[in-house]
């Protein structure tokens, strides 16, 4: 994989400098060499491409996702085939339970999950949904991810399957959480098994780091690692733009202050088996000071003697992950969002995650970035 130190950047006029090599640095590169024929200078503060993408192998030879799992999904088969060109796929079968005392449950919470936690059966979903309408809180308003459950639910699978995870994660009660960050998952009311709803679940065959490489082999695309953008700004004028995938904060110097995110820290453990656990991935909401166990193998599919299980610890300083989606940032992102959009017209444009201080699913970023290159080229036709 792609880890050399790049000395000396050769081309200091690009037509584009991209700010982070992620999949929205690597799709802009890649778009902009095919379709335009411009040039791109990607600077990239971390030794590898990919971004959180990154996947490598370890010393058994086994591909580990570095920055925790990355379960690729579509909802649009136009993006699915756009990322096709550079990799070939494998199924992404994910299956995703929680360990609640003792016993493991299906994730997102769906037939069999309220069977089983409920000891009863359900003949249908109608029956189903009469019954969990006697367990709902009813609120005049859902003001937080506590309500949103409760509402839903009711308490016992709150507290059980929720709460505690939430508080680990975010480091903040779910009564402080916008509704949104529950709302992610969905819940079920038949037998669906897979951790996502979209109909394309997919794995690059060859890993992240592979795909994205493919995607930016182009004489036009020249990458710098180990450079940190404030190194080089002084240095590098683009002809036509700059796009930035970074955090606002830290671009604007913290003018406002600093936005908060959740962080991990990942332990990996290698063992002679052929399979650790029965899915990829077990959380944890009751126990232990990790969310969750994740065993990639079963769903890179890898055929190896041993398996490597990842452990993740959330924490609140390090690596930006996680926006925190709450009053608090959500007001200060929109004094960063003044001046972003005022940066516009200077051609400093912003994408990505952490640029626009969202959690986006990865084909989200990959149409995001595909948007931004549409905007280009119509505005510097």
């Amino acid at each position: 994989y792609l880890i050399m130190k790049i000395k000396k950047i050769k081309n200091k006029k690009p037509d584009l400098l991209i700010v982070g090599a992620g999949p929205v640095g690597c799709v802009l590169a890649e778009r902009a060499a095919k379709v335009k024929k411009w040039s791109s200078l990607i600077v990239e503060k971390r030794n590898h491409i990919a971004g959180n993408c990154y996947d490598e192998l370890n010393k058994k030879g086994l591909r580990i996702h570095k920055y925790g799992p990355h379960y690729m999904r579509f909802k649009k088969r136009r993006i699915f085939n756009y990322v096709g060109q550079f990799t070939k796929w494998i199924k992404g079968n994910y299956i995703v339970k929680s360990s609640v005392k003792g016993e493991l449950y299906p994730i997102p919470i769906n037939l069999n999950t309220l069977e089983k936690f409920f000891k009863k059966k359900f003949k249908d979903k109608n029956q189903a949904k009469k019954f969990i309408d006697t367990l709902k809180i009813k609120k005049k308003k859902i003001n937080n991810s506590e309500d949103f459950i409760l509402s839903k639910l009711g308490r016992e699978i709150y507290e059980n399957f929720y709460k505690n995870y939430t508080i680990k994660q975010w480091g903040i009660h779910p009564k402080r959480l916008n509704k949104s960050v529950v709302g992610r998952l969905p819940i079920r009311f038949n037998r669906d098994p897979y951790y996502v709803n979209q109909k394309l679940k997919v794995m690059p065959k060859n890993g992240y780091t592979q795909l994205f490489q493919n995607m930016i082999k182009d004489n036009r695309i020249e990458i710098s690692l180990n450079t940190p953008y404030e190194k080089i700004k002084k240095d590098i004028t683009p002809n036509i733009a700059t796009i930035y995938t970074g955090p606002p904060d830290v671009f604007f110097n913290f003018k406002y202050g600093k936005l908060d995110w959740r962080s991990l820290d990942f332990k990996f453990k290698t063992l002679k088996k052929n399979k650790i656990q029965e899915c990829v991935q077990i959380n944890f909401p009751n126990d232990h000071k990790f969310t969750r166990k994740v065993e990639i193998k079963h769903v890179t599919k890898q055929k190896s003697k041993f398996s490597t299980i990842s452990y993740e610890f959330p924490k609140s300083k390090g690596d930006p992950y996680y926006p925190i989606n709450n009053k608090k940032n959500v007001t200060l992102f929109k004094k960063y969002k003044r001046l972003i959009k005022k940066l516009e017209k200077k051609n400093i444009f912003f994408e990505g995650r952490l640029a626009s201080y969202r959690y986006l699913n990865m084909d989200e970023v990959i149409e995001a970035a595909l948007n931004l290159f549409k905007k280009l080229k119509n505005k510097y036709n």
